[in-house]
């Protein structure tokens, strides 16, 4: 049965996450009835409840988006999340569908090379009897950590490597290489370490005020972020999903890069959706400025590059605290500050410090550490960016001002983990039926070619989120906004 979320005391699960949230908005919970939330976990064969948690956030968009609504036009709408559903985005890979030549649709499989990444990325045992994931995406990252290592791309070379070493000595290597890469930990453990410390005193969202100014109402627009301007300097998977969720809503999003920087294609395609591309080489002072032109004419600037590495660019918060109402997002590893702040990271090694991955392996398995089959980490991660920006924008509208947003992989993780456990997740489907998947399917002609693939799955009584632009060719578009 459909449960009203916003009635509910503060638990675990769904109803605990959507709590939580709702505190960082800072604004009650919502009318009884406004926001529901439908189904349970397992959907994905582990303990956690990685569906809930995906609903929870989702919903507690819909209630943001929905404040901005209200001040458009007065009036609240239905918000309404299927927890099978949410649990499917988290793996949007499974269900994209090409066109081939004769009509028909196929999924298009994941390409080799990330195959063999997810092979050699995995948790290996060290020499003292601990475990360490290091991460081998992007070809400089993976040629510093094997370099630390001295292996060769692949997992019985990197297993080797790994067991001549001891976890904390391996995993500050590492760090010194600015690889990625992270000791297992549990939950305990990570909570009695000094960044686990940090990250638990402060709530998942961070929503830091940079300087007043006055109000900003939302203006005229069909759609709660109609009119809003975004500037996403954001790659791979958690980025992108929070531009992606911002460009559901109505906001134009511009997504920049270069020619020159690695990316994964499958993730491009499946995250790009709504927005617009185009490439500026921040190695040149000319596109520089352009990029830095471009930030200061934006609502929400999104960061999520190394940290300090837009900074060094004139890209960094600062850009966006110079004149009143703007908003920056900064998607990170490992949070604002803490010990580990300044390091890189990815879902994986989130999953890995922060105890995801040491209770996942303990319930399956012969009990050793195992990342969980979803990157849940990410979209978690892209959902509640998407979610603090709509709050930010809020309260620009509401009191004014210019606000820093923060979001990391490793608060995502954190608070998967107090949403606690569940059991009989033994023959969960992890996939969607057939029926559902061609409900959920939206069509396009992209750069791509035609494509099938999941559409958003928040629903809004009034606004249903949707994107308004197919996945654009990666740097196709012009450095510039679309109205003046």
């Amino acid at each position: 049965m459909p449960e009203a979320i916003g009635d509910l005391p503060t638990a675990q699960g769904k109803a605990g996450a959507f709590a939580e949230l709702m505190e960082v908005r800072g604004l009650g919970a919502p009318a009884a009835g406004e926001a529901t939330i439908t189904g349970n976990d397992p959907f994905y064969r582990t303990p956690l409840r990685v569906g809930e948690t995906a609903a929870a956030v989702l919903a507690a968009t819909g209630v943001a988006a929905n404040d901005l609504w209200e001040g458009r036009t007065g009036r609240r709408q239905q918000v309404s999340v299927d927890v099978r559903q949410a649990a499917a985005t988290l793996r949007t890979v499974d269900y994209t569908e090409g066109q081939k030549p004769d009509g028909s649709y196929e999924h298009i499989p994941i390409p080799q090379g990330m195959k063999e990444m997810i092979a050699a990325t995995q948790p290996w045992p060290t020499r003292d009897g601990a475990w360490v994931l290091p991460h081998l995406n992007l070809p400089h990252l993976k040629d510093r950590v094997l370099g630390v290592l001295g292996a060769e791309f692949n997992p019985s070379s990197v297993k080797e490597a790994v067991g001549r070493w001891d976890a904390d000595a391996l995993e500050e290597a590492i760090a010194a290489v600015n690889g990625c890469g992270g000791r297992i930990r549990s939950p305990e453990d990570w909570l009695a370490h000094p960044q686990g410390q940090y990250l638990a005193a402060r709530p998942v969202v961070e929503i830091t005020k940079l300087r007043d100014g006055p109000p900003v109402p939302m203006g005229a627009g069909d759609r709660p972020a109609s009119g809003v301007r975004v500037l996403d300097f954001t790659r791979i998977l958690a980025g992108p999903i929070g531009g992606r969720t911002l460009a559901e809503h109505g906001a134009e999003v511009l997504m920049v890069t270069a020619p020159h920087l690695p990316q994964t294609p499958e993730h491009v395609r499946d995250t790009s959706h709504g927005k617009r591309s185009c490439f500026l080489d921040l190695r040149d002072p000319t596109q520089a400025a352009r990029a830095q032109e471009l930030a200061r004419q934006a609502d929400i600037v999104i960061g999520g590059y190394r940290p300090g590495r837009l900074a060094a660019n004139g890209l960094g918060p600062e850009i966006t605290a110079e004149q009143p109402g703007r908003i920056y997002l900064t998607i990170s590893c490992f949070g604002s500050g803490g010990p580990f702040a300044g390091r890189s990271g990815w879902e994986q090694v989130a999953q890995v410090v922060s105890g995801v991955a040491h209770v996942h392996g303990k319930a399956i398995g012969d009990g050793t550490p195992k990342l969980v089959f979803a990157p849940v980490c990410d979209y978690l991660t892209g959902y509640l960016a998407g979610y603090g920006a709509l709050l930010a924008l809020g309260r620009r509208m509401r009191e004014g001002g210019s606000y820093h947003v923060n979001v990391s992989l490793c608060q995502s993780a954190m608070l998967l983990l107090r949403q606690g456990t569940i059991t009989g997740f033994e023959d969960a489907p992890e996939r969607l039926t057939r029926a559902e998947i061609d409900a959920m399917h939206v069509t396009a002609d992209t750069s791509y070619g035609r494509l099938k693939t999941i559409g958003p799955v928040l629903r809004m009584s009034e606004t249903p989120p949707h994107w308004a632009r197919p996945t654009p060719a990666l740097g196709g578009d012009a450095p510039g906004w679309i109205a003046a």
